[in-house]
């Protein structure tokens, strides 16, 4: 990428493998320590440059030979009825604190934008309150509230965390969780594969396109994210059980079953719910979907607090993705990203 100018004092580049060390610094100091509770190598590189989809599309803004501002989109591989649809994610943008206000988010933003245009269909992102605003001033537009369900497994317990949330009291030790590890669940080609194909995928919406890899990636080689996973007879639930304020929390990230049916899922939720003592569970299922259908039978409801979808389309698809019935997406399709 031929190098381009902010102005005299700012200037954009792509990343070079030599800026590890001070993009994590900055993201650090941008951002916090980020899901994994640190912004460790093993972390970014597992995210940007290890990922099945492809190496993540990175820039970088300097000043005076010092990284000052990271743009990143994270490549993901959606299939469309069959068809392959390629989308990218807006995640890790940073300025630093010295340097707001200058218009970097902006210049980057767009930069990467054009240069992505032969290579994605779709960019996609959940951002917060605070950075939402500068996206749809790029031209991203809101598909919807992502339906993120929850069951509550100790109630009166939630109800008395109130006060502790108010306060800002920290997590009480993580429980213990009676599960295998999700590289134990997805070491076997063979199983994999059975559940890959049998997973029902909605007709007429984006899906992630899993694969061996994909799975293995995400789940099973991603690190300080403890994915677990329980199984009954032709499904597999993965999870990771993680901290909310003085809560804990079991997230189920992905449910695969090879007959697609509800019953299979509800048994597997069961399962999730009973192999730490949690708080409560999350999960996000298809509407309309035998998944949904079996999340509401095991008693979770619409969760009060939920991501909203942001969306940007390069190139034309069958379907409008501003739309959020035209997307099909799970918990692990958006969690910690």
């Amino acid at each position: 990428m031929t190098r381009s100018h902010v102005n005299t004092e700012i200037g954009l580049r792509s990343y070079r493998d030599e800026d590890e060390i001070e993009v994590l610094q900055l993201l650090s100091a941008s951002l916090g320590p980020g899901p994994g509770g640190e912004r460790s190598r093993e972390f970014f590189a597992w995210k940007h440059l290890d990922n099945p989809f492809g190496p993540s599309f990175m820039l970088v803004a300097e000043s005076a030979g010092r990284i000052v501002g990271l743009r990143t989109f994270m490549r993901w591989g959606f299939s469309l009825d069959g068809r392959s649809v390629r989308g990218v994610r807006a995640v890790d943008t940073a300025t630093h604190p010295e340097f707001q206000g200058r218009g970097i988010f902006s210049l980057l933003t767009r930069t990467a934008l054009d240069s992505l245009k032969d290579e994605a269909d779709i960019v996609f992102n959940t951002p917060n309150d605070k950075s939402r605003p500068g996206y749809l001033k790029m031209g991203w537009s809101v598909a919807g509230k992502l339906p993120v369900a929850i069951k509550l497994c100790h109630p009166i317990r939630v109800v008395r965390s109130a006060r502790s949330l108010r306060s800002g009291e920290p997590a009480t030790a993580k429980p213990t969780v009676d599960a295998v590890t999700a590289a134990e669940a997805l070491e076997d080609d063979g199983t994999v594969l059975e559940l890959l194909r049998g997973t029902q995928r909605p007709a007429r919406r984006l899906v992630t396109a899993h694969t061996i890899s994909t799975l293995r990636w995400r789940y099973a080689n991603a690190p300080l994210l403890d994915y677990r996973a329980v199984a009954e007879p032709g499904g597999v639930a993965i999870f990771r059980v993680r901290p909310r304020g003085p809560l804990w929390e079991a997230a189920v990230s992905d449910v695969l079953t090879v007959d697609g049916g509800a019953r299979t899922v509800a048994r597997l939720l069961k399962r999730v719910a009973g192999s730490a003592d949690v708080d409560h569970l999350t999960c996000m299922m298809a509407a309309g979907s035998p998944g949904l259908k079996a999340a509401r039978r095991r008693g979770f409801i619409r969760s009060p607090i939920s991501m909203e979808l942001t969306v940007r389309s390069l190139n034309d698809l069958e379907i409008d993705p501003m739309k959020l019935d035209s997307w099909a997406l799970t918990l692990g399709d958006v969690e910690v990203f």
